[in-house]
């Protein structure tokens, strides 16, 4: 009995083992997971991300892929761009046989890890360059709110519109500005209205006929008062970026930056009758600033010339806006002056022949504005109520002498008008000026002239007068030795005598006189 027990025993262990192996074969051709794997080193490797293990692959090929999908779909869970750790790591070992994970099982593992790894979430945004400034915004709508505040302050009747185009000159996706006019967009539809009506067809036969007929003068009533263009004055680029919270301008902030006023320096170029007290005021900055701008002005005394350019700050918004209005005014006017030329009168000499009376005049203009300041006026129509009558001047066209220092060097010790007098004798307004200098200094002619008086001259000791083209006379004193002699022509800066100490004097020097109808004047109000 018991043999028997036994022999059926082995059978079925024999079966068992059958089946065992059939089993094995069998999940072998249909469960790709468990795998032969050859025996060559590490051959299966455990994969970690962010330290979290997600799976198990043969070659790392398979990992790249299933990362590149986990981030596909982590980004797709966002309209924003969305930034996140990745950092892969392998633990290797050699088996006869494993297991291996399916990819999407990975693709998801990681998914997961990548989510829990979020760094940082980048928004859509969009940047607004205006020449060296930018600004950044959440949207486009923001952007155009932005503009259109830029605009709005000088169009009180909503005619225009701002929009975003693509630059055509650029070769990437640069946005910018294009404004358009409510008044022109609704006249072009309505035109396109009467082209499909019957209307269309007499309207353009009016047009027709008043191509042909003469165009007749406006009235005053006939035009269209208003704002008739607007654009911006500045060039704007919009740009799509990404960007995180704090870099982003709340759209209140960006219009507050972008529309007051700022202090930009422009140039302003000298015109007739400028002083830089009215320029500063012209341009509402104080003289001290206006000065300290510019290298070239010392103090408020400093010259200037009609067509010098100066630096002045204007306050100007970020973005600008030019503009023209049509406008109907009425105001009293000047003529211009009417200038009559003699060409025996020097430019200095002038007389008025005729004054003036204002007129008076109705206008109709297109006057164009760069933000508040006016850039310019065209008359369109004009009515004058009455003639202005212009101011009559008679002018000399003779360019009148210049006068020089007759000396080189020297050191002024004199000045000219009251004064402690130096030595007995010497008058206590001094008539001219004085500069100490070593006996022999060449003492030169200040202006071409004729000379009316050479030699000794009391109080002056050796002293040479000289009549100038513009009724003039120089008188230069002390002199140790004069070199003209009465009724000769002397030329601008020629010799004609030599420093002394001669007359009334308390040391070597050259006494200099400008005298005007006779009297003495102070010389440097008259000496280039």
């Amino acid at each position: 009995m018991m043999k028997k027990i036994s022999r059926h025993y082995k059978k079925m262990k024999i079966a068992y083992i059958k089946v065992a192996a059939a089993a094995i074969f069998v999940s072998i051709l249909f469960f790709p997971t468990y795998q032969k794997l050859e025996s060559t080193g590490d051959n299966i490797f455990t994969v970690y991300l962010n330290g979290t293990q997600v799976g198990s692959v043969e070659d790392s090929e398979q990992v790249d892929r299933c990362l590149i999908a986990a981030r596909k779909r982590l980004a797709g869970t966002s309209d924003e761009l969305v930034l996140a750790d990745s950092e892969i790591r392998y633990e290797g070992s050699e088996v006869l046989w494993g297991t291996v994970d399916d990819p999407a099982d990975i693709t998801a593992n990681m998914t997961r890890v990548l989510g829990n790894s979020v760094k940082e979430t980048l928004n859509r945004s969009y940047t607004v360059k205006i020449n060296e400034y930018t600004v950044n915004l959440a949207s486009t709508e923001e952007v155009l709110a932005l503009l259109q505040a830029s605009i709005d302050k000088f169009d009180q009747e909503n005619e225009y519109y701002v929009d975003l185009v693509l630059d055509g000159n650029r070769e990437l996706n640069v946005l910018t500005t294009q404004i358009f006019s409510v008044r022109e967009q609704q006249a072009e539809e309505m035109a396109a209205e009467e082209a499909m009506s019957s209307a269309g067809i007499d309207t353009a036969l009016d047009e027709m006929f008043e191509d042909v007929e003469p165009a007749k003068e406006m009235e005053f009533s006939d035009y269209e008062l208003g704002l008739k263009s607007l654009e911006y004055g500045d060039t704007v680029e919009v740009v799509e970026s990404y960007l995180q919270d704090y870099e982003l301008t709340s759209l209140e902030n960006a219009i507050e930056e972008v529309t007051k006023d700022q202090e930009k320096e422009q140039i302003y170029e000298v015109v007739s009758g400028d002083t830089l007290s009215q320029i500063a005021e012209k341009n509402e900055i104080p003289l001290a600033d206006l000065i300290a701008m510019n290298e070239t002005i010392e103090n408020e005394n400093s010259m200037i010339r009609v067509g010098d350019e100066l630096i002045v700050t204007v306050p100007e918004p970020e973005l600008s806006v030019e503009r023209m209005e049509e406008v109907y005014y009425e105001e009293d006017y000047e003529a211009e002056i009417v200038y009559v030329d003699n060409d025996d009168w020097y430019t200095t000499e002038t007389k008025t022949l005729q004054e003036p009376s204002a007129g008076h005049r109705i206008v109709v203009a297109n006057v164009s504005y760069r933000n508040r300041e006016e850039t310019g006026r065209e008359i369109l129509k004009e009515e004058v109520t009455y003639e202005a009558v212009p101011k009559i001047v008679e002018r000399g066209t003779k360019i009148p002498p210049t006068y020089i220092k007759p000396i080189s060097g020297g050191r002024l010790t004199s000045n000219f008008g009251r004064r402690k007098a130096p030595t007995r004798g010497a008058s206590r307004n001094h008539k001219g000026v004085d500069w100490a200098t070593p006996v022999g200094t060449a003492v030169m002619a200040s202006s071409a002239g004729t000379v009316a008086k050479a030699g000794w001259g009391s109080g002056y000791g050796y002293v040479v007068y000289i009549n100038h083209a513009d009724g003039r006379q120089t008188r230069y004193g002390h002199l140790s030795k004069v070199l003209v002699s009465a009724g000769q022509t002397v030329s601008q800066g020629q010799k004609i005598a030599l420093s002394g100490n001669t007359g009334v004097s308390t040391g070597p020097h050259v006494h200099f006189e400008i005298l005007i109808n006779g009297t003495q004047v102070n010389p440097f109000d008259y000496m280039n």
